[in-house]
């Protein structure tokens, strides 16, 4: 009696279906911990109480800058102006400005508390070694925690969405204003608890993840300035201009007190100068020049003078002049009249928002390194379950 050998086939290989068989499997892991995460934090009182207090400080901004603009005009306009000095822009411009920077400022600072326990803190509970013993990856714990959090800092910015809106509603602006700068407010808190989730992870304490995340914040938004400042100090260089000849400080068709315009005459000398534009991608990973310089300001030509805009119109101004250099803002450098208000010839933007999304990977990854079980070494004290 024989045998018959069955010999086995060739290994087939995983097809399209597999593969996103795989992709759903694995965005639902991260999708169940998004889930869980929010649930605890809906039942938490405080989170609503944070929102309600958030909305009501927003409005009472909104509230104070409308009176306040309109205080200025009652005083503009019962003061003598010549013919021919232009309009200001209406509330709605100034509204938007002071409202964004304050929402920009908030969300710097509720991000951080939404994000950096967001690890640490399940295993200062004990709970996170649960979700490690399931079939649920590091990276879809990490991500699920970052989505989490993102969503509930979110939450924050639809709730000062309405004043923006108003803003625009109140006239000077176009709804580019309100899409762009919600846009950019979203990847910047976002990029905020990518760096929180990512500390979390690596951290043995919440409390110690907390403030490292704060003076993360705190070095981008206040040490890029100081960076900037010190780095300028060591670009010294030249630059060839002539003589600026100013015609006055009055009034004039399209002028502004304190801006008078010149022209320039006389020879081509050296010129001592700061070669700001060579430190500007210090300047970049400001958040609120990242958010400043992405709002596409409308183009404010037909007068060589200085626009008095808003505080976040400025912050963009400022970052433009300093990727410019002394070339785009000294006076009559290589004998050409300087334009005050400088258009967006090359945005700042992208390489600031590049640095920080760098930041922000790289402490994801080295969090998702740290989540992966089991572990080699442990910090004293830790608890496990």
């Amino acid at each position: 009696m024989s045998a018959e050998m069955t010999l086995p086939g060739p290994a087939s290989a995983p097809g399209p279906a597999d593969g996103r068989g795989a992709v759903a499997g694995y965005l639902g892991g991260i999708r169940d911990v998004v889930v869980l995460e929010m649930k605890q934090r809906l039942r938490s009182r405080g989170w609503y109480i944070m929102l309600a207090v958030w909305f009501a400080v927003i409005a009472l901004v909104t509230a104070l800058t409308w009176a306040g603009w309109n205080a200025a005009m009652e005083v503009r306009n019962s003061m003598p102006v010549p013919d021919g000095t232009p309009q200001p822009d209406g509330p709605g411009s100034a509204i938007f400005e002071v409202v964004l920077a304050f929402v920009l400022l908030f969300a710097l600072l509720v991000a951080p508390a939404l994000s950096a326990n967001a690890v640490n803190g399940d295993r200062a509970g004990g709970t996170l070694a649960i979700l490690q013993v399931t079939l649920l990856t590091p990276g879809q714990i990490l991500w699920g925690k970052f989505c989490a959090a993102w969503l509930a800092a979110i939450a924050f910015l639809a709730a000062s969405s309405p004043f923006l809106i108003f803003a625009v509603l109140l006239g000077g602006l176009t709804p580019a204003h309100v899409l762009v700068s919600l846009l950019m407010l979203a990847v910047e808190v976002a990029v905020i608890c990518g760096i929180g989730v990512g500390i979390s992870a690596l951290a043995g304490r919440p409390l110690f993840s907390i403030v490292v995340t704060y003076l993360t914040v705190a070095a981008l938004v206040v040490g890029s300035l100081i960076a900037f400042g010190l780095g300028v100090q060591l670009t010294q260089g030249t630059v060839k201009a002539n003589q600026p000849q100013y015609k006055g400080m009055e009034y004039g068709p399209g002028a502004y007190p304190g801006y008078p315009e010149y022209t320039c005459a006389g020879p081509l000398v050296e010129q001592d100068v700061l070669r700001t534009e060579r430190v500007a991608w210090l300047l970049s990973m400001n958040p609120y020049v990242v958010v400043a310089d992405a709002i596409p300001y409308p183009e404010r030509l037909g007068s060589p003078y200085y626009y008095s805009g808003g505080m976040i119109e400025n912050i963009s101004q400022g970052a433009r002049a300093a990727l410019a250099g002394p070339e785009g803002t000294y006076p009559c450098a290589n004998g050409k009249v300087q334009p005050q208000y400088l258009q967006q010839t090359t945005p700042l933007w992208p390489l600031g928002l590049s640095l920080q999304l760098a930041l922000a990977g790289l402490l994801l990854w080295l969090g998702w390194r740290s989540l992966h079980t089991p572990a080699r070494r442990l910090a004293r004290g830790t608890r496990i379950a």
